[in-house]
């Protein structure tokens, strides 16, 4: 395969992986014409048109899903077989696409960033923010985060954080003038926010448990969002009940008074986030070099 072959159908992976021209040119590092000239010179050279443009989106026509399905995973050889060759040399080098919910992203990666570039300046770190537990394979992601509940069977998982409590939260204005739940049916009674699942668009159902005893309870209030901080603010300016799994956000008002925990005899355990890659590749040493990061390995190496 000549050069500019291989450099054409790198560029039509990384604008389907990518799901645009402007972030696929800019992962390349050429100008978005640039990249629209060599995707047309790949399509004129096969004679099939591979991708649908409109104004706002780019999609893979029939003909561009084969022939991604075909390029993908030899791509993803060539880069492990570039990664491993680095690592044979006792250099870090290459770059790494990770998959991550936001509150993992915030919590457990954003921390250790500067730690992790210090050890390893040649690894370009890709982390893409997403909720909405998309396919990490399809994606050409070396690895994701995710709740341990949400990890695909087939994958291998490493956990990061240990499993939390769901926490009920309030304001004291709220409660002064609501009054306190005392039992999870008393949330009918209450005004509830709530949390919308980015996967499948559901409302989450309000979930708790007692001795044994499970109920689920489909709250209703003045919000619901996808995104703790809304949620949170909401709670501190008394709208209503939060139920939160994002910590973070909610141990300091807890701290202050801001918040008071309601039901707390009847929270139910969550699993904590893990790291998962697919059991169908090697794991890249630089992937290794990141768990380790993330679980603070590197700091008892050094």
């Amino acid at each position: 395969m000549r050069g500019a072959e291989y450099a054409e159908l790198k560029a039509f992976a990384a604008v389907v992986e990518r799901g645009s021209f402007a972030r696929a040119a800019e992962h390349l590092g050429l100008s978005p014409s640039a990249l629209s000239q060599t995707i047309r010179q790949l399509e004129a050279r096969l004679g099939a048109r591979l991708l649908n443009r409109t104004t706002r989106s780019v999609a893979p026509t029939a003909a561009g899903e084969r022939l991604h399905g075909r390029i993908a995973p030899l791509f993803r050889e060539l880069a492990d077989a570039v990664a491993e060759a680095g690592a044979a040399t006792g250099e870090m080098r290459g770059t790494l696409r990770i998959n991550t919910l936001a509150m993992a992203a915030r919590q457990v990666i954003a921390p250790r960033l500067g730690r992790f570039h210090r050890a390893h300046p040649e690894v370009t770190l890709d982390i893409v923010v997403d909720d909405a537990l998309s396919d990490i394979v399809a994606g050409r992601f070396d690895a994701g985060i995710r709740v341990g509940n949400r990890v695909e069977k087939d994958m291998i998982a490493v956990r990061l954080t240990p499993d939390v409590k769901m926490i009920a939260v309030a304001s004291p204005d709220y409660l002064a003038i609501r009054g306190t739940p005392r039992s999870p049916a008393d949330l009918h009674h209450h005004a509830c926010i709530n949390w919308r699942l980015q996967v499948d668009g559901r409302v989450y159902q309000w979930q708790f448990e007692k001795r044994g005893r499970r109920i689920e309870v489909a709250a209703e209030g003045p919000l619901v969002t996808n995104h703790s901080d809304v949620g949170v603010a909401a709670a501190l300016q008394g709208l209503g009940i939060a139920y939160a799994f994002d910590h973070e956000r909610v141990d300091e008002p807890l701290a202050k008074g801001a918040l008071v925990q309601v039901l707390a005899d009847w929270s139910i355990t969550r699993p904590g986030l893990f790291l998962y890659f697919s059991n169908r590749r090697h794991q890249p040493a630089v992937l290794g070099a990141f768990i380790d990061c993330l679980l603070d390995r590197d700091l008892a190496a050094s």
